[in-house]
């Protein structure tokens, strides 16, 4: 589809997402109807921008019949399935598709869709950059928020088209999929999360499943041989696979083929030497394996080992992501506040030795936490929780002498950590939970422990 020719497009959400596909949609000669139930100034200067491009935006409500009526209807990923709105919409038996769904419909160029539970945004950063160390012209967008690149509809507006579009995917956008069809799909691992929108662990896994629906023999999939869910994923898809690791041959289950792996310290592709882990500018075992999946991506999208080792040495850490911020006091202090689930301070934890100080917290999602509880390893000096979560996260912890639970303020919570660290150690905000308690997003709280890293107060 290369033109509307004047189809009526509806767009449900004045985020980011609905913005750029509103304006996909504008941009191809699409009749476009926006709604958003909120009113608020912000929204309303958003709205006001569409309706000068074109389109009928309402706030405050949604015309059903105008949704009803269209021949697409686009939902931003924000807006959870039990809306009012989608209960009205699935009673008339209306369809709708997610904003990369209706993006992918324009893309004049083959497309890497990266999903996982966590290291989505590194490995699709990483991969767009090795690409273009590569001299590969890469568009980067999707779910990787607007630090880092636009939604997917702005790609489909590129000019010139890039050579290969990168395009994160959460599990959100993938549930609303319908033809989405990569041409490499990368799934970086798999493991409990948005358990506070999706009924069980099941939903949440079936909606990343949806990755493969579309898939040929002419697929290529990049999976992580470490993570048996992983595979079960994938299930029976057609198209060929590619596996990363970073455990050694004995320890893995099964004698499925390996293409990039981490053996005696060196990142390797097949039995290509890559970069040594310790010259790898990202912290964590962890994100070695971000990595592997980024270079043997960018392999399979055309770039040669020798620019794959230089890129992987010239890469920095994505801010909030096992990010060094600061030295105050003496302390070495790591932001990794986009740990929003368990999983995401596990892998942290499993990949750093110590000694260091661990601040948990925020608003609570209900995970299990006999992993967390595992993964607290003797070279971590101290447990330092607040927020909302904290009493929960403290019985479920409880027994542990290196626990302390703390109340009041975010500040507070960090000079508690402070007093029980050491000279050398590490000051470490993995929260394995959501923001919300006290802050506007994961981003507001890095970038708050950030400046009391630089001893800023």
């Amino acid at each position: 589809m290369k033109h509307l020719d004047g189809k009526k497009i509806s767009i449900l959400g004045l985020g980011a997402s609905g913005i750029a596909a509103a304006r996909l949609a504008l941009g191809k000669g699409g009749k476009v109807y926006v709604s958003d139930w909120r009113v608020e100034p912000s929204v309303a200067a958003r709205g006001a921008e569409l309706r000068d491009m074109g389109a009928r935006v309402d706030l405050g409500e949604h015309d059903l019949g105008s949704l009803v009526r269209s021949d697409t209807v686009v939902v931003s990923p924000g807006i959870p399935p039990d809306a009012p709105v989608l209960q009205a919409l699935r009673a008339r038996g209306c369809r709708w598709v997610s904003e990369p769904e209706f993006a992918f419909r324009f893309l004049a160029g083959p497309l890497i869709a990266v999903t996982g539970t966590n290291g989505k945004t590194t490995t699709a950063a990483l991969t767009a950059h090795l690409l273009r160390e590569a001299g590969v012209d890469v568009g980067l967008g999707g779910n990787i928020g607007a630090a880092f690149g636009p939604p997917a509809s702005t790609l489909a507006l590129q000019e010139p088209v890039p050579d290969w579009f990168v395009v994160e995917l959460s599990s959100f956008q993938l549930a609303d999929i319908a033809e989405l069809a990569p041409a490499i799909g990368v799934v970086t691992n798999l493991a409990p999360d948005h358990l506070d929108r999706y009924e069980d662990v099941e939903s949440y896994y079936a909606d990343k499943a949806r990755l493969f629906e579309n898939a040929t023999a002419d697929s290529r999939w990049v999976l992580n041989g470490d993570d048996p869910a992983v595979e079960a994923l994938a299930g029976d898809a057609p198209g060929a696979r590619y596996r990363f690791t970073t455990t050694v041959q004995e320890d893995r289950e099964g004698e499925a083929q390996v293409h990039a792996s981490l053996s005696d310290g060196e990142l390797l592709l097949g039995d290509r030497p890559l970069i040594p882990q310790d010259e790898l500018p990202l912290l964590g075992r962890h994100n070695a394996a971000n990595a592997l999946a980024a270079a043997l991506t960018a392999s399979l999208a055309g770039a040669e080992a020798e620019s794959l080792s230089s890129g992987l040495k010239g890469f920095r850490s994505l801010a909030h992501r096992m990010e060094p911020v600061g030295n105050a006091f003496g302390l070495r202090w790591v932001n990794d506040s986009k740990a929003t689930n368990v999983a995401a301070t596990v892998g942290a934890l499993r990949s750093l030795e110590g000694p260091l100080v661990l601040l948990i917290g925020g608003k609570d999602k209900g995970e299990e936490l006999q992993s967390l509880k595992r993964a607290i390893h003797p070279g971590v000096r101290a447990v330092v929780l607040y927020g909302e979560a904290r009493h929960r996260f403290a019985n479920e912890l409880a027994g542990d002498p290196r626990v302390t639970v703390t109340d009041g303020t975010f500040e507070g919570a960090v000079a508690s950590a402070c007093g029980m660290a050491k000279p050398g150690d590490m000051i470490l905000l993995s929260p394995a939970c959501s923001s919300f308690d006290m802050f506007e997003n994961y981003e507001a709280r890095g970038r708050r422990f950030a400046s009391l890293a630089r001893g800023e107060g």
